[in-house]
């Protein structure tokens, strides 16, 4: 069988929760150090680690098949390629920056400005979408410092706490984009690999769906059963059984979706729940 080629960034914030997620996925990388490529024990899967900015063009032509990457740099240098699974780590945005002393009051502060970055092609991009005219000075590497040294005015970047611009005396002022690390494909995928991407993207799917969910278990008379049964989410339905003290039921659910959780068990308390026990999952297949 031939094996998939996937391109994962040789360092930097993307190589490691990566290389996490195909362990998580059961598939074993044997990794040495500075290894540029790798192969994987139990799966037919090798792993080519090359500079963020070099995959697209990889993927383009055929060199890898599929790649994680920063949805940023796809947008940047991945025109016409595929993302087919979002993977919710490595979250930032694109964000356009000031010095912290200048008064910002709308993107028209921009027009006829000069703007550092990595990232022409989405600074373009946007501003033109804004009708804002601006000269572009195209920096490879830390760019918060140009306005600092006088060569812009102001700066595009990926910003994730905001901590490096607090530091350079800057501050955001525009999100022009979200970004997080995506799976994406290059665009001619043999049948033959596209059994094995079917495959990644399953275990992918169900890894991601049991880090988004929690296994709850809670204990309520009978007689608060059916309120809380009117709030619980599930795959299905929830579970329930009889406790051995009469008068009383265990209910089983999944409640899918960190955002909602906590107040999925405010509401349970509150509607007679007790005894409440929430367990992780490893993974979540459908």
């Amino acid at each position: 069988m031939n094996k998939l080629k996937i391109a994962v960034q040789k360092s930097g914030r993307l190589n490691k929760d990566s290389l996490k997620l195909l362990k998580d996925c059961g598939i074993s990388i044997e990794n040495g150090k500075d290894q540029l490529k790798a192969s994987a024990r139990n799966f037919p899967l090798e792993v080519l680690y090359l500079r963020n900015g070099d995959i697209p063009q990889y993927l383009r032509d055929g060199v890898v098949d599929l790649a994680i990457i920063g949805e940023n740099t796809l947008v940047e240098k991945g025109e016409g390629l595929e993302i087919v699974e979002r993977l919710g780590f490595s979250k930032c945005r694109v964000c356009l920056a000031i010095p912290k002393e200048m008064q910002y009051n709308g993107i028209s502060d921009f027009q006829g400005k000069r703007i550092a970055t990595s990232y022409p092609n989405t600074v373009k991009k946007y501003l033109k979408e804004q009708n804002i005219e601006a000269d572009l000075h195209i920096i490879n590497g830390s760019v918060e410092i140009a306005p600092n040294i006088g060569l812009a005015d102001a700066i595009c970047d990926i910003v994730s706490s905001g901590s490096t611009l607090f530091k350079n005396g800057l501050k955001e002022v525009v999100e022009m984009s979200a970004s997080e690390a995506v799976l994406t494909v290059g665009p001619n995928l043999s049948a033959e690999k596209q059994e094995i991407l079917d495959t990644i993207q399953f275990r992918i799917q169900s890894v991601l769906r049991g880090q988004n969910s929690k296994y709850i278990l809670m204990n309520a008379p009978n007689d608060k059963v059916d309120g809380i049964l009117e709030l619980l989410p599930g795959m299905r339905s929830p579970t329930v059984l009889p406790l051995a003290q009469k008068g009383w039921s265990s209910i089983h659910t999944v409640v899918i979706g960190k955002r909602k959780f906590w107040d999925v068990i405010d509401e349970l308390k509150n509607k007679g729940a007790e005894g409440i026990l929430v367990v992780p999952i490893e993974k979540m297949v459908m």
